[in-house]
This record gives C-alpha cells, structure tokens and sequence, in this order.
C-alpha cells in the first residue's frame, strides 16, 4: 500500500480547488457532512474578509470513493470557486486577460508576491497572489476530514482551539478539556474559537483595535490529539521523527511562522528537573503513565501515549486596507503595496486549518507503523499492537 499523500491544486480565483488524497485504505465510510462541516468550520470567524461572504465551500468528491466507501484508489475532491464568474476573463485559461487584466503591480511586505515574482519571472504579482493565497487551505480541510475519519477508525481524535488573538490571551485559569474542545467545535456561532467567554472578549476586542485603525492581527492556535498510541514516528532518521514532521505541517500553513511543541518555548527557559515529564505506571490500567505532559505527548521523535500537543504561531495578515511602503514592479519608484480584499483575523480559521494538517500527519504515520490496504486489516493491525503495548 502506497504512504498516505496529499496534494492540492487551484488558484484563489480560478475556477475551483482541487484536493487529491492517495493511500486511504479501502472501506472507509465517508461522512460527507462532516467534511463539510469543516469546510463551514474553516470560514468562520470574526474578523473574516469579504470573500468568506461570497464563497461557500461544498465538497464535490470526482473520484476514489464509490457508494459511500472509499475503494484504496487515489481520492479527488473538488470545491468551486463561486467567485470564478467575475475573475474568468482576468484568470481564463485559454487566451491572454487583454483588458481584463488585473495586475498586482506593487509586492505586498510579507506575502509571497515579490519573491515569487522574482522566482518565476513574472512582471508582476496576480499569479503568484493566487496560488500564495490561503484560500488554497479550503483543499487541505477537506483532505483533512478524511484523515479524521480515519484517525477516528484507530480511536483517534483531533480537535483546536485559540490561544491568543494578538495581546489577549486565554486566561491561566482556564481548563482546557476534551468535552469543552468537543463543545467548541460543535458551536453553531463561531467568534474567535476560544473556549474562556472572557479570554474571548478581550481577543474581540483585539480585533476590533486592528479594524478601526485598517491594520490586522495575528494570534496563536493550539491542536490536541487524543488516543494516539505510544510508537508512532521514530527516532532513527531524522525525516521519520514525528515531531519534526508535525512542526513542518504546521508551519506550511499560510502566515505560520512558528511552531511548538507541548511547553517548548517555556522549556527553553526552565531548569531539567522542571521540564521532564515523570514517569510512572499504572498497573490495573497496564499503562505508564506522566505526571504531566510539558513534552507534548512526543519524546524522542515518538508520540509517547500521551494527549498530542502543538501550537502554531500565526503572524498578521499581510494584505493591508492601510498599505505599507513598496516598489512598482515596473519603474522601481516607491508606492504603496497593493491591496486584496482581505481577512482583519484568520486565527480561528488556521486553527481548523491546523487541525486538517495535524490529523493527515498522524494518519500517515499510523498507515506507516500499521499498513493495510482496507480499514479493516487496519484495524486489526492497530488493534494487535496496543495488545502489545499493554503486555509490555
């Protein structure tokens, strides 16, 4: 059986984005509501630009799954862009733009659009801007819900939350648990995706500082996974420790700059008898046990039984309603960037988005440490190994 892989295609304004998932097993129910659950999940939000108004994202599976089952052939999902019938002379694949053109003719401080200009050798932005663009996200979510599905098969649950909304953070005496994280993600009404109101009134207001003033703000997520078993990853390559794979998932999510893992950062600063998790053992539960978990759940490039923890460290929007310094492509002389309709705060969204790339990270490493070409001998791979996990 083929690794499970994903790739996605589709430009912010083309006419439709494209997920490809290969290596699912055969036999895997799909719950097409729930993907389109995380699909609305993704768009939610305060602070969200004018796009999220337009668009509404409906997955359109062409391929790999047959009467509700996936069939262990490549799984191709297809999202429409409903913008599309005002960009399809701007974008059209078959002929130049002509008058329809619409150049992006100064790089943005932070986006993709001037190194990417230089990469490929364009005059000018449009092209970078549309594939750069995080609406491409929308592909990942929806080959994500399929990675949960089958992460739920093996006992495996993934959920989010956010931390901080630029200066307002979640309040220390706030308990994050699984049920509140269940609740959370179960909300009709989406605001910030915090689980403390109050925490959650001091991000809105947050955001509010940065609407008033044309800015935009960032903020950090926090992914949980729950039920993955010890051995997952593996110390011996340093492209096979799970850690590492986690982080570069996280951090190739549009605006990510930084990742940690468990208490890393506060770790960093603490002494070794601080930042170790004890260990201990449970005899009627047949398990170690850690008397708490600052490692995150990973030790050693291995998950170690315990709650999978990372965060993702998102920075502010690029796009500007009040623009920063830059160059015209063309004469070199000093303007303004240029400017797209554009999002305040998209914290909530990446953590969704965070979620979908956590959960295809962990299920390709459950499919390389259990193997099987249908959920069933999955299954029952996994199932064999957690007996021998519990006999150790």
């Amino acid at each position: 059986m083929a690794s499970l892989r994903f790739t996605t295609a589709g430009e912010s304004h083309g006419e439709a984005l494209i997920a490809l998932v290969e290596g699912l097993p055969a036999g895997l129910a799909v719950d097409f509501a729930a993907v389109q659950r995380e699909l609305w999940r993704r768009q939610q939000g305060y602070g969200r630009g004018g796009l999220m108004k337009i668009e509404r994202d409906e997955a359109h599976f062409l391929a790999g799954v047959r009467n509700g089952v996936t069939i262990g052939a490549p799984v191709a999902i297809r999202l429409e862009n409903r913008d599309w019938k005002n960009w399809q002379e701007t974008l059209a694949v078959d002929r130049p733009a002509g008058e329809a053109a619409r150049p992006v003719r100064s790089p943005r401080p932070g986006h993709a659009d001037l190194a990417g200009a230089i990469k490929f050798n364009f005059p000018e932005a449009r092209y970078v801007l549309e594939r750069a663009s995080a609406r491409e996200t929308a592909a990942r979510v929806a080959a994500g819900a399929l990675a949960k599905q089958l992460l739920a098969q093996l006992g495996i649950e993934v959920l989010s939350h956010v931390v901080a909304v630029g200066g307002a953070r979640l309040r220390p005496e706030a308990e994050v648990t699984w049920e509140g994280l269940r609740a959370l993600a179960a909300r009709e009404e989406t605001l910030l995706g915090c689980l403390d109101a109050e925490s959650e009134a001091a991000m809105k207001a947050e955001v509010d500082r940065a609407l008033r003033t044309g800015d935009s703000v960032g903020g950090i997520f926090e992914v949980r996974a729950r039920g993955v078993p010890p051995g997952l990853g593996s110390h011996a390559q340093w492209h096979e420790r799970l850690d590492g794979q986690l982080v570069q998932a996280l951090v190739a999510i549009q605006a990510v700059k930084a990742a940690e893992i468990g208490d890393g950062v506060w770790a960093a600063t603490a002494l070794g008898s601080a930042a170790q998790d004890p260990i201990s053992y449970d005899r009627e539960a047949r398990r170690f046990l850690r008397a708490s978990n600052h490692a995150g759940g990973l030790e050693g490039g291995m998950s170690n039984g315990e709650d999978i923890i990372v965060r993702g460290y998102l920075k502010p929007i690029s796009t500007l309603r009040r623009p920063l310094a830059s160059v015209d492509f063309a004469s070199r002389e000093p303007v303004k960037a240029a400017y797209e309709r554009s999002d305040v705060c998209v914290v909530p969204a990446a953590a969704v988005v965070g979620e979908a790339m956590v959960a295809l990270t962990l299920a390709r490493a459950a499919l390389a440490k259990f193997g099987g070409d249908s959920v069933v001998e999955l299954r029952r791979n996994a199932e064999g190994y957690r007996r021998q996990v519990s006999e150790f």
